[in-house]
């Protein structure tokens, strides 16, 4: 490919990329909004934030799919010329975000003490964390139409918009967030509170975009093959976000076993990830609309050309963020706790962090180009061979009482290497078999 060309596609990637970290960070910069108010409390709060957020971190991730496969799919019947299939999957989306959303927000409600419960916190972290959790899960259906939302104008390659509407709704959660937690003294419960009336302002806003791509007044019309197609979409990327987040989810519990001040410590090291997740997750995410539309109008020559350049950029910004983030781990923590122990602690874990980003980059940016190509199969049994590696060293950790930050971020650094060379080495198969 000339250099032209590679500009081109670098310049469509950038152009792209830049407004999706504003969409994909809905619900970490919400949390990390939370976590450093809530972090000014005090400990006990803050470790019941992390309980909570783990949890709601479950539903929203295992919803994913509705942004990524939509975004594929609304982008593929795009590049065929196929406007009916387009707002088809359009309004299935939103449908199906209706239904999940609204679930989950009775299962959290009714169940929000059991589930936090299950992280094994002490008795005044769990009541904190409970009591978070009751109120955010009524804004999970706002949560789970925002995402399908997002699939939607992605798959028209509207990034901007999206952007823009989140950001608003975040500085919003701050500005309401502030006096509810600090002047009315509702502690923990304003915090989930204003996150809500963010959430649902940004629902509604998205929605009205979406207006134009879903096919007049046909909303509610049910068309079988779409709704299996968007379900096998989501059983598939499911399995993967599923296995992934088993991992994640016994990483806390092992935090948890480790004491209240590991558990408050593990939250800002994994909200820390979870943001610069998405800074690398960012850079990928355009590949699913660039090589959706590309199978669609039938141009395989263009495909290989954005792998690579995905590869390339994930790699120099996940490198350059690691550097960061490693040089200054002494200091970050000092923005989400006061807390001497909890900051010390966190500032070990932020280094393994840093060692993890560079083969996370990688990941990220192979899951971008796998999903881009529709192989979604192969991402989730990826995944859950992964997690089944896993998970006896994980169970070696858990039979110590404490095992510590630094043996748990040290195994998650050895996963996301794992998953690195798997997704590596099946992008350049499938570019080999499609690209001549």
């Amino acid at each position: 490919m000339s250099t032209a060309e590679r500009k081109r596609v670098d310049r469509t990637l950038f152009r792209l990329a830049v407004p999706a970290l504003g969409t994909l960070a809905v619900e970490p910069l919400y949390v990390a909004t939370d976590t450093a108010i809530i972090g000014r409390v005090g400990s006990k709060e803050l470790a019941g934030l992390a309980a909570a957020a783990t949890v709601l971190a479950l539903v929203v991730a295992g919803t994913n799919f509705l942004a990524y496969g939509t975004t594929e799919r609304v982008a593929n019947a795009r590049g065929a010329g196929d406007v009916n299939r387009s707002t088809s999957f359009a309004r299935h989306a939103l449908i199906l975000g209706a239904l999940i959303g609204t679930s989950a927000c009775l299962v959290l409600f009714l169940f929000a003490d059991n589930l936090i419960a299950l992280l094994g916190a002490g008795e005044e972290v769990s009541g904190h964390g409970t009591r978070y959790l009751t109120i955010a899960a009524f804004g999970l259906p706002a949560v789970v139409i925002m995402i399908a939302a997002q699939g939607i104008l992605r798959g028209h390659s509207d990034y901007r918009r999206p952007f823009m509407v989140l950001m608003v709704s975040n500085i919003l959660n701050a500005v309401i967030e502030i006096p509810l937690v600090f002047w009315a003294g509702w502690s923990i419960a304003g915090s989930a509170i204003s996150t809500v009336i963010a959430q649902y302002i940004g629902a509604i806003w998205l929605l009205a975009m979406c207006r134009p791509h879903l096919g007049g007044n046909r909303l509610l019309g049910f068309q079988h093959d779409i709704a299996i197609d968007l379900l096998r979409v989501g059983r598939d990327l499911g399995i993967r976000v599923g296995s992934m987040l088993t991992i994640f989810t016994a990483s806390t519990v092992l935090a948890a076993r480790s004491g209240d001040d590991v558990l408050a410590a593990h939250q800002i090291v994994n909200g820390t990830f979870l943001l610069l997740a998405l800074c690398l997750d960012a850079i990928s995410i355009p590949a699913h609309t660039l090589l959706g539309e590309s199978r669609g109008s039938g141009e395989h020559s263009s495909q290989l050309l954005i792998a690579n350049r995905v590869y390339y950029w994930s790699a120099t910004i996940g490198l350059g963020i690691a550097l960061l983030v490693f040089i200054f781990a002494g200091q970050l923590p000092q923005l989400f706790t006061s807390d001497d122990i909890v900051r010390d602690a966190a500032s070990g874990g932020l280094r393994l962090l840093a060692i993890a980003l560079v083969p996370g980059a990688i990941a990220f940016g192979g899951d971008g180009i796998l999903i881009g190509l529709s192989d979604n199969r192969f991402l989730g049994l990826a995944a859950f061979a992964h997690t089944v590696l896993m998970a006896g060293t994980l169970l070696f950790a858990a039979v110590r009482q404490g095992p510590g930050l630094a043996v748990i971020w040290g195994l998650l650094a050895g996963w996301m290497t794992i998953r690195a060379i798997t997704v590596f080495i099946r992008s350049r198969m499938l570019m080999n078999v499609e690209t001549p």
